[in-house]
């Protein structure tokens, strides 16, 4: 497997582009105002070729059916054309673990309407959940294979297990459901997944008819470190019985991979993608087998190029040369979700701007199902807050897949116009002052005084103020004496809408009496925070710095708190939309500051202690790789 996009598969997905803008106006009609549940495929006149198609409908919503949240979708279709489309049914709220039951909503006419919500398996106070459903072609059997916990409440790993129930009517009616001990190993006690999404039956060589799931684990003896694997699961009697196959397990952290998606290539081998979680580069990892499931040919490795974020997604055949991906298409945050294609049988795929956005919004786990002709459909987590609102079922057609997106919804306009306050750096970023804000006494000449009302700067995106991954060093007086509520003094491109962006903030909290940092990347959020709160009215020099690996934090010269920091970006996604940098204020208008702030710098670059002291003592013009600096001598 490669990282780089061949030549040929890059020009063969630009025809298609090109041939798909003849159709733009034809999929924006359907695939943004939505197309009637009964709407079909038509010829488009211009080319006779099928205009692209979509349609989108919720099937599962937070507070439905007496349920406080969905999620975990999987899909599949019955011998007989019914669609299946399970969730998770979470009693008491959106977590992993406490009521969680197994449902599911059938479908008769491939995906128009759907039936009254079904229990498959019921919690009854425990958690069953992570489905994993199965249609044996050859018996019309579905089988369901999934997780429960034994009992007791999971929040921080316990022992899980693997269950198996079946259905010989097209899911109308279900089995008791049975564990499935032969499918895990005493040792992988501290944590246990299948899937989730739909498991495939091999149709090639000589093991086809057998079918194939995906599943990961977790081990610890309780004293040394954790280990974990990735397995594959396969049965050769319609889901009776099953056996562990290719296997593999890590215990140094490089690769964690979790929530297997599988399918089968054209040469009879099985591709398994998977979630990465350890230390090595990409969210995504892959193997593959060319025994039917029964070994790995080769350790996990990551793909780095196929970029996501920490999240499942979902793998399906669709037609003999293309293979589908499903999963958010930001690098950094759940959301955009979207799919993308393989030409190459997995060895290479689309970029994001390369496939197909279905929601730009918040978006986590998905799976995808084969319809008739040249339609699919797309079951996805979606949501205008967070991406657990709501379970979405999206019908599509090919030419779907091929009409350009346009620019990310999210990339912000120019800036409103109002009074605005010079930036002394080399690069005079506008700098927005909001509400009404004006320059008062400051510690260095004047400063500028905020209400908590209203007042605010705003910095639009600018490659000067871009930190990405680099070492950097945030500075700024402040004067305050609050002593409630949360103020913010800097606050950086995104705010967290429940899908896990990248973050930088600085805040002062005296409820909390302190002043606090948070610097997320890759998974991991990072804190550090003062003794004090520093609100007892007087002048204070507060430093922020990312150095060498490291997150410090500096009160009047002093460093006060400090935290290992891992590597990574905190731009990452930043194609997707950066709101900049705010003053006074979280990015959504809450935590507003107030007292007066004064010198507000922004380096590209780590200073030494020496420079700050000569910042912090005489106010000098420090350069080198300075991206902002605001001494709110004048608003205007």
């Amino acid at each position: 497997m490669h990282d780089g996009h061949p030549p040929e598969s890059r020009a063969g997905r630009s025809r298609r582009r090109r041939a798909g803008a003849v159709m733009v106006l034809a999929g924006l009609l359907v695939g943004v105002l939505g197309a009637p549940a009964t709407a079909a495929p038509t010829e488009a006149p211009e080319t006779g070729a099928t205009a692209p198609f979509a349609d989108e409908q919720v099937l599962y919503k937070q507070g439905d059916f007496g349920y406080a949240c969905f999620r975990i979708p999987a899909v599949v279709r019955a011998t007989d054309g019914t669609l299946l489309a399970f969730a998770e049914g979470r009693v008491q709220d959106c977590g992993d673990d406490e009521d969680i039951d197994l449902v599911l909503r059938r479908s008769a006419d491939g995906g128009r309407t759907w039936g009254p919500l079904q229990v498959v398996s019921e919690g009854n106070g425990t958690t069953h959940g992570n489905p994993v459903p199965i249609v044996d072609e050859r018996t019309g059997r579905v089988v369901l294979v999934s997780t429960h916990n034994g009992g007791e409440p999971c929040p921080n790993g316990c022992d899980r297990d693997p269950w198996v129930q079946v259905s010989d009517d097209h899911g109308a009616t279900w089995s008791a459901a049975r564990e499935m001990t032969e499918g895990k190993r005493p040792e992988w006690n501290f944590w246990y997944a299948t899937g989730p999404m739909h498991g495939i039956q091999l149709e090639h060589g000589p093991h086809a008819g057998r079918l194939v799931v995906g599943a990961s684990y977790e081990s610890w003896d309780r004293v040394g470190a954790h280990a974990y694997g990735t397995h594959l699961l396969y049965s050769d009697d319609s889901g009776v019985t099953w056996n562990i196959g290719a296997e593999t397990s890590y215990d140094d952290g490089t690769m964690i991979a979790q929530e297997v998606t599988v399918v089968e290539l054209d040469d009879g081998r099985i591709y398994a993608s998977a979630r990465e979680r350890g230390t090595d580069e990409g969210s995504r990892a892959y193997a593959t087998s060319s025994d039917g499931g029964e070994t790995w040919d080769a350790p996990f490795r990551t793909m780095p190029a196929l970029a996501t974020t920490d999240v499942q997604a979902s793998l399906l055949r669709f037609g003999e040369k293309r293979i589908l991906f499903s999963s958010p298409m930001h690098p950094g945050a759940r959301e955009a979700m979207g799919i993308r294609s393989s030409y190459d049988e997995g060895e290479h795929f689309e970029t994001w701007d390369e496939g197909k956005v279905f929601h730009w919004g918040p978006s986590a786990y998905s799976d995808m199902v084969r319809l008739d002709g040249d339609e699919a459909a797309l079951m996805y987590e979606a949501g205008d807050v967070s991406p657990y609102e709501q379970i979405r079922f999206a019908r599509f057609n090919e030419a779907y897949l091929e009409t350009p997106d346009g620019t990310p919804p999210g990339i912000p306009g120019p800036p409103a116009p109002g009074p605005t306050t010079p930036d002394r750096s080399p690069h005079r970023n506008e700098a927005h002052v909001r509400g009404g804000a004006q320059t008062t006494d400051g510690r260095f000449g004047d400063g500028l005084a905020l209400d908590r009302v209203d007042d605010r700067v705003e910095v639009a995106f600018d490659d000067s103020i871009d930190l990405g991954a680099k070492d950097f060093t945030l500075t700024s007086w402040i004067r305050y004496s609050e002593t409630a509520g949360a103020h913010a003094i800097f606050w950086f491109h995104r705010v967290d809408r429940g899908t896990n962006p990248p973050a930088l903030w600085l805040r002062a909290e005296p409820a909390g009496n302190r002043i606090r940092a948070v610097l997320a990347v890759d998974r991991f959020d990072v804190t550090v925070q003062s003794p004090s709160a520093y609100n007892d009215g007087q002048w204070h020099f507060v430093a922020l710095q990312r150095v060498r690996g490291e997150l410090r934090l500096l009160v009047d010269g002093v460093q006060v708190s400090s935290a290992p920091v891992p590597a990574g970006s905190v731009t990452l996604g930043k194609e997707f939309g950066l709101d900049g940098i705010h003053v006074g204020q979280r990015l959504d208008g809450a935590d507003r500051f107030r007292g007066t702030l004064d010198e507000v710098r922004v380096y590209r670059r780590a200073l030494t202690g020496a420079e700050l002291d000569l910042i912090r003592e005489r106010n000098l013009p420090i350069g080198g790789r300075l991206g902002l600096r605001l001494p709110f001598d004048h608003v205007g």
